[in-house]
This record gives C-alpha cells, structure tokens and sequence, in this order.
C-alpha cells in the first residue's frame, strides 16, 4: 500500500537526483577545458599508436623511449606550421591593414562597388539592391581589433594547453597497459571480456579513422594549393591549410572553404578590372575548388573512410546527414567516431542481433 511516507520519500530522492545531476553539469561546465584536453589527448594517442607500435617493433624502442619520441614528432610538426605561419602573416601584416579599420571599409565598399557596376552592366537588378541596401554601411568594421584581441588571447593561452595536452598524452601513451589493468579492477568479471574487446577494438578502429582524415585532409590541402598556386593567390598556403581543415565539418565545410577562398580572391584583386580579370579568377577558383571536392568526395574520402572504419560510404554519409540534423555541425564532426563505437559495443554484447549483425559484419 502507498502511503503519504513513501510518497514522499520517492519525491525527495527525485529531488536529490535532479540536483546532483544539476551539480554534476555545472561541475562539468567549469572544467570544460580539462575536458577539451582530455579529448585532444585521446585523439593524439589514437594517432601516435601506430608510431609508438612502429618505434617499438621496428626500430627496438623501449617503451618510454617511444612515447618521447612520438611526442617529439608531434612538437616539431606544431613548430612547423607555426614557422610556416607567422612569417607570412607577419610579412602580409602592412598590406592586410588589420588594424586600420578605414582601409578595410574602404576595400569593401569599393569591392561592393565593382560587383554593383559588373552586375549594372548586365541588366541585372541586384546591383540596385547592393547600392539601395548599402551593405557596408551595416558592417562594424571595429571587430577587426576585437578579433586580434581574441587571437592574442587564445594564443597566450596555447602554451598552458599544449603542455597540459602533451602531459597527459604522455601517460596515456606510455601507461596504457596500467590504466587497462586498474580498469579490469572495476569491471564485473562476467561482463570484463566484451568490454575488453570492445576498448580494443573502438581503440584500433578509430586509431585508423584518425590517421584517415589526417590523410584526407593531406590530401586535399594539397590539391587546393595546386589550384590557387596555379592562379597565383597570395598566401596561398595559408589560404589552403584552412580550407583544408574546414573540410573537418562534412559537406558543409567544403561550402564554407569555397566561399572564403573566393572572397579572398576578389579582395586580393581589388583595383583591377573586376570584369576582365577579378571575376574570372574567381570563378576558375571556384570551379577548382569543386573539383577538388568532386575527387574528395567519389574518390579519396569514401575509399579512406570506408576502408578506416570498415562501414559503407552510404552508410556513412545517412549517418552524418541524420547526426546533422540531430546535433548539427557538432554532430556532423563526431557522427563517424561516436558510430564507431556504438557499432563496436553492439557488436560485442548483443552479437545475436540481426541488424547489428548486417551492420557489423566487417569489423
């Protein structure tokens, strides 16, 4: 019989468990950085397994030994864009004018300008809209400073997290086979195997997606390079490193690349003639780029993913469509690595299944 005691007594523990998940959410929003590096370290052990296995097996590397080096490899690979980097940004610094904002309304307006006269030309109307609107008039072009502060900010505290992220990687890289052991500890013995088996696999699985979108990646940054090097674009390098690493979000970070790389291109050829030489320029970038993301996409990204993973290129673009409209461009980055694992844990503790069983066939 229910009585008013234990209706109250339920509603208290309701209460206290709705509050300990409160305390447990904001006690994870205030180490949300502990977080992040955490999940950088995870992923940088992911990629330094299989250097770790090759220093070790291959060259007779002591385990220490091995986890320094791979460490080491991963610094200087830093140090390397870094020195790729700031020269070019320091030798552009004059003609960007990030500090003056004037300079870059000015650029606008009279980028604006040429594109308004282009389509004036054509008949088209929107060149009256572009001028009735006045576009650059609704622009605060002060977040230009704003914008640097931010960067100063974020690179005076990328030392602090380089080094927190290269400690922890450290340990989880060298000490690997005394965190499994602790964890085995914790693990019912009836339920230790498939949960062994499962780390083992999620780790060996996604070790390989790492490297295969860091080779992806590779791939297409250099492709990009080609075509804007063709075309000589000033900073070209910088230009195709960072639509590179857009292709990171799915589908749409290709749309967002393309449109950088043209904007780019139009403003690093403010003063020409923007209908003989700024438009032309700009479309065969643009049709670079789409040709690039034509190879990514049927050639380079499906046999990587595909052969990484060990899941169909169908099944893996419903999934990061179904992930994007669920989480969306979160969602999209973590759809493949997060599908991964729950295959891997279907797999393993429900083998008898039939649609994990046709999902799960390959791995």
């Amino acid at each position: 019989m229910i009585t008013s005691k234990t209706i109250a007594s339920g509603i208290l523990r309701s209460i206290g468990f709705l509050i300990l998940i409160g305390i447990s959410l904001f006690f994870i929003y205030q180490i949300q950085a502990v977080i992040v590096y955490l999940i950088v370290s995870l992923i940088l052990t992911l990629i330094g397994k299989p250097i770790m296995s090759f220093l070790k097996t291959r060259l007779r590397f002591p385990n220490t030994l091995a986890t320094i080096t791979t460490l080491i490899f991963f610094f200087l690979l830093i140090i390397g864009f870094i020195s790729l980097f700031i020269p070019l940004i320091l030798s552009q610094s004059e003609s960007l004018s990030l500090l003056n904002t004037a300079e870059i309304e000015q650029n606008i307006n009279q980028l604006i300008h040429q594109i308004a006269v282009f389509l004036d030309n054509h008949n088209v109307d929107s060149a009256r809209f572009l001028k009735e609107t006045n576009i650059s008039s609704k622009i605060d072009f002060n977040f230009v400073p704003q914008l640097l502060n931010t960067i100063l900010n974020t690179i005076s505290s990328f030392g602090v997290g380089l080094a927190s992220v290269f400690f922890i990687t450290f340990f989880f890289l060298k000490d690997k086979a005394y965190f499994i052991e602790n964890l085995k500890l914790l693990i019912p013995d009836s339920h230790e195997a498939p949960i062994i088996n499962s780390l083992d696999k999620i780790n060996h699985l996604l070790s390989r997606y790492f490297i295969g979108l860091l080779l992806q990646l590779g791939i297409v940054f250099i492709l990009y390079l080609i075509v804007l090097s063709i075309f000589g674009i000033s900073n070209a390098f910088i230009i195709a490193f960072l639509c590179a690493v857009l292709n990171i979000i799915p589908y749409i970070g290709p749309l967002i690349a393309s449109i950088i790389a043209a904007v780019l291109t139009m403003i690093s050829h403010l003063g020409n003639d923007f209908q003989t030489e700024t438009l032309p320029i700009t479309i065969y970038i643009l049709i670079g780029f789409w040709i690039v993301q034509l190879i990514d996409n049927n050639l380079s990204q499906p046999i990587i993913f595909s052969k990484s993973v060990s899941s169909h290129p169908l099944e893996i673009f419903l999934v990061i469509l179904i992930a994007g409209f669920l989480s969306g461009i979160v969602g999209m980055v973590i759809a493949v690595p997060l599908y991964t694992i729950l295959k891997v844990i279907g797999k393993e503790f429900f083998p008898n299944n039939v649609v994990i069983q046709l999902l799960t066939k390959n791995i």
